[in-house]
């Protein structure tokens, strides 16, 4: 997955595992960032349905001048309280509204942003949705519930928090099952029939914290640039997690959290920890900040993936097998943006700085027809220029991986014929859920709707 599962110490702490960061530029002169937690939630699991957790501090970090550190960041604190201590339930009847007395567990938040100048408290006392349970505990969900959970801020910023469906895709099943892709899979070391990808998320809930924010509020300038080559345009974006560093539980188990904290999670680009760090450093990689990622530089330099390719799949990249050299298209992508220079009309460098960020070039505006392959599909406001909701990820660092995007570096390489056909196979029209505004990740799905296993 994205971030789901991709570290030994973050899959045993759901509630602090950042799952998925999106940016992208939206209307009215803002961008939209996007920060998942809690991976793979079954919409069912009652009656302690899911929710953000009181002991963690969640931040999307955005660095305007390129160091890999954050010169502003928007903090969220959750506080959970319980309405009825006489009963099991999470309702006791329908919850039609935020305020509903039949809502027994409820949870509101803290939205306080960061600059080097110091800390202000933005709003207190936001209240999230509930989960989505079903047409009788939470009729109407998105109109009456989800909307109403939009919020405002009179510093210019819109914020949502709560429970959204996944909006990552992927074939879980078929790509750890020894790097099979459905589509491709005749070619296989050991070959089966091609067929087409099955989304293993496709039911799925996560927790999602979403702001849109003015983007003069995010460049160092103050001012909303409007020239893509302009070195000031583009910012650097990733969401994390904290924990105080020491727990301490009562004989009646009630914990106790105390110490400085401590990030236990980091997500900026999909999959690089999933896929690029070794799984003997991958703990360590979500301790450290973006600004320590020449420590990890060599996984990207070399990636492990592009070796196992042509293993997995004996003659299909025999010039993927030949290239040796460092991979320093990956290492733009990836690690400092993209130059000036490369792709026409086009880059999100930030400086040598190497850093895994989500690289958002803010002055080209949205496409109106998003093609799903980002860059890769000549659409400039697709990842790896930020990512969209509809971006096929997986997909595109696929390709990328297999040497699709070595001749920007080196236009001597040609790629091999089948790395611009690899297909996770998972990509739907239309995707998900999306909505066309503001939150913009899709409703739930229901404990009680929620479709069969399998089905689309």
């Amino acid at each position: 997955m994205s971030s789901h599962r991709e570290a030994p110490s973050i899959s045993k702490d759901p509630c602090a595992d950042n799952t998925d960061t999106y940016a992208f530029v939206t209307p009215n002169k803002t961008i939209t960032i996007i920060t998942s937690y809690l991976p793979a939630e079954a919409p069912a699991g009652g009656p302690n349905f899911y929710e953000f957790a009181d002991d963690v501090t969640y931040q999307i970090n955005i660095d305007n001048d390129g160091d890999g550190k954050a010169n502003v960041t928007y903090q969220f604190r959750f506080e959970t309280t319980i309405t009825n201590p006489n009963t099991f339930l999470y309702n006791t009847g329908p919850i039609t509204a935020l305020n509903s007395d039949t809502w027994v567990r409820r949870q509101k938040y803290t939205v306080t942003r960061i600059t080097r100048r110091g800390a202000k408290v933005l709003a207190s006392g936001l209240t999230c949705p509930p989960c989505n349970i079903g047409p009788r505990s939470t009729p109407n969900y998105q109109a009456a519930l989800a909307d109403k959970a939009v919020y405002k801020l009179d510093s210019g910023e819109r914020v949502f928090a709560g429970q959204r469906a996944d909006s990552f895709f992927v074939d879980l099943g078929s790509v750890f099952d020894l790097g099979t892709l459905r589509p491709f899979q005749s070619l296989h070391l050991i070959p089966t029939a091609n067929a087409p990808g099955v989304d293993a998320l496709a039911q799925s809930n996560v927790h999602t914290i979403a702001i849109e924010i003015p983007i003069s509020r995010l460049t160092s300038r103050g001012r909303v640039p409007t020239d893509p080559m302009d070195e000031k345009a583009t910012v650097g974006i990733w969401g994390a997690a904290y924990r105080q560093r020491g727990n301490v539980r009562d004989r009646n188990g009630r914990p106790t959290w105390s110490g400085p904290w401590d990030q236990v999670s980091r997500l900026g680009n999909p999959l690089f920890n999933e896929v690029i760090v070794p799984m003997s450093r991958k703990d360590e990689w979500n301790a450290k900040g973006p600004d320590r990622e020449r420590e990890f530089a060599k996984y990207v330099n070399q990636p492990e993936l592009a070796k196992l390719l042509p293993v997995l799949y004996p003659g299909v990249f025999p010039n993927l097998k030949a290239l040796t050299k460092d991979r320093a298209d990956l290492a733009a992508i990836l690690l400092t943006g993209i130059p000036a220079g490369l792709i026409p009309g086009f880059q999100n460098f930030t400086g040598s700085t190497q850093a895994d960020m989500l690289r958002l070039n803010m002055a080209i505006p949205p496409t109106a027809n998003p093609n799903r392959l980002g860059l890769l599909g000549g659409d400039l406001a697709g990842f790896p220029n930020g990512r969209r909701l509809g971006d096929d990820a997986v997909t595109i660092e696929l390709r990328a991986v297999a040497g699709v995007t070595y001749p920007l570096v080196d236009p001597t390489f040609t790629p091999d014929a089948a790395a611009s056909q690899i297909e996770d196979g998972t990509f739907k029209m239309p995707v998900r859920n999306f909505l066309n505004r503001f939150p913009y990740i899709g409703t739930p799905y229901s404990g009680y709707d929620v479709p069969k296993a399998g089905a689309a």
